[in-house]
């Protein structure tokens, strides 16, 4: 179990390049069994859960040629359905919560997708009904092993339906939208998940061959086609290492510089850390953090009424930030409710910045009621265990601030969201130390 040793309370200065966006490279990563021509995908982050995910690929068959750092080529020309037998595939895929977005373009294209119960981030129950329940109204079967928790779809032939999900779920709906592009016929689906992320797949699978008209909408067409073939792709910048590094500038009253954000893509991002009166200047398609050396303070609602921050599906404030934003406001000015809506178990790291000094009520597990100090009493460095990706970043930014020295053991919950992450915050002055 890795660990972080992290000398707090140090200014930060210098630019700082956000990777691209884990959440997006999963389902496009999947997207590349829908065709036996070759597809290259730039921008690729070197983390571990997308490098579990491009083994994963390869085992199944698919030929992965590394171009650069950052740019593959996944050829899909032959591929051994017998490994999604195997125990070894049952022992990857539940190690992997984006191995679900496999059984989509399986489905599809081979008629036959499995997968196991996918583990992930310990962040509350995340159900998979909102997949299997499209799969099945495109016409495959379902069946569900509940000794081994092992998952399956087959059809001879997918057919397009009307579909209202019954959450806009991300994956769900990436997965559905990789099943139906196939199928024969025309399928909507109407509340579905319309983030960018989600964006840049069907603008992907158009430029493939599919026929998909809404992108960008909460409902979708989709015209199945015979077949798609190769394309060249490039995916976003992470929007939530975009978030992270904002709050990460302001808790340590830094001068920083996201550089290329894809800013027309960050949604209500920005606004939302404005309302905890972060300065965030756009220039160009970076944006800079000055250094905030008189504090920062929240907003009220304009009745004088506390500020509340909850999540939502886009273009909501996505809920891999609200931890961020809830570390940001320990050392505001004023008041501010989190509300965590989207998953129960969230919020629970917020012991660990109760042991450092925060002062935070948990009034459940969905909602914290966070009182800033104004940084009139720094955080105090303690040792900490990262639960897990996003809990994990707001604990390291909590330790950067603090005084003293703090250690956060298991980053391996860190290192599958962030690449790199103690090298790239050691480049703009951070006291960072890895022990393996």
């Amino acid at each position: 179990m890795g660990t972080f040793i992290i000398e707090g309370g140090h200014q930060l200065k210098g630019d700082i390049q956000p990777q691209g966006a884990k959440n997006e490279a999963l389902q496009i990563l999947c997207a590349v069994l829908l065709t036996d021509q070759p597809v290259e995908i730039n921008n690729v982050p070197n983390i571990i859960d997308v490098n579990k995910l491009i083994a994963l690929l390869n085992n199944l068959g698919v030929k992965v040629t590394k171009n650069g750092p950052e740019s593959y080529t996944f050829q899909a020309d032959n591929i051994n359905l017998d490994w999604l037998q195997s125990e070894e595939y049952k022992i990857q895929g539940r190690g992997l919560r984006g191995s679900i977005m496999l059984v989509g373009p399986l489905l599809a294209r081979f008629g036959k997708g499995y997968i196991p119960r996918p583990g992930g981030d310990k962040i509350g129950r995340r159900r998979l009904d909102t997949h299997f329940e499209g799969f099945i109204k495109l016409g495959a079967k379902f069946r569900y092993n509940k000794e081994e928790y092992f998952y399956g779809v087959e059809a001879d032939e997918l057919h397009g339906a009307y579909m209202l999900l019954d959450e806009a779920s991300v994956t769900g709906t990436a997965n559905i939208v990789m099943a139906a592009v196939l199928a024969k016929g025309k399928t909507t689906i109407y509340n579905a998940a319309c983030e960018p992320y989600l964006q840049q797949l069907c603008n992907m699978l158009v430029r493939m061959g599919a026929n998909i008209s809404g992108i960008g909408s909460n409902m979708l067409i989709i015209e199945g086609v015979e077949k798609l073939g190769g394309t060249t792709h490039r995916i976003l910048p992470d929007m939530i290492e975009i978030g992270s590094w904002i709050g990460l500038a302001a808790m340590t009253k830094s001068e920083v510089t996201i550089k290329n954000v894809a800013y027309d893509e960050l949604g209500i991002i920005p606004a939302t850390f404005r309302k905890l009166g972060i300065t965030i200047e756009r220039r160009g398609d970076d944006i800079f953090i000055p250094a905030h050396n008189d504090g920062y303070e929240i907003q009220n609602y304009i009745d004088g009424s506390i500020l509340t921050i909850s999540d939502a599906p886009w273009p909501g404030f996505t809920p891999d930030l609200l931890s961020i934003v809830l570390v940001v406001a320990t050392q505001a000015r004023g008041s501010v409710l989190i509300h965590q809506k989207m998953f129960e178990s969230r919020l629970f790291f917020v012991d660990k910045l109760i042991d450092m000094g925060a002062k935070i009520i948990l009034c459940d597990p969905h909602r914290a009621s966070v009182i800033g100090y104004d940084f009139e009493s720094q955080l105090k460095a303690t040792t900490m265990t990262s639960p897990d990706i996003r809990a994990g970043i707001s604990l390291l930014i909590a330790a950067l601030s603090a005084k003293g020295t703090s250690t956060i053991h298991n980053i391996e919950q860190i290192d599958r969201g962030y690449q790199n992450i103690d090298s790239r915050l050691r480049a703009i002055g951070a006291k960072i130390k890895r022990l393996d």
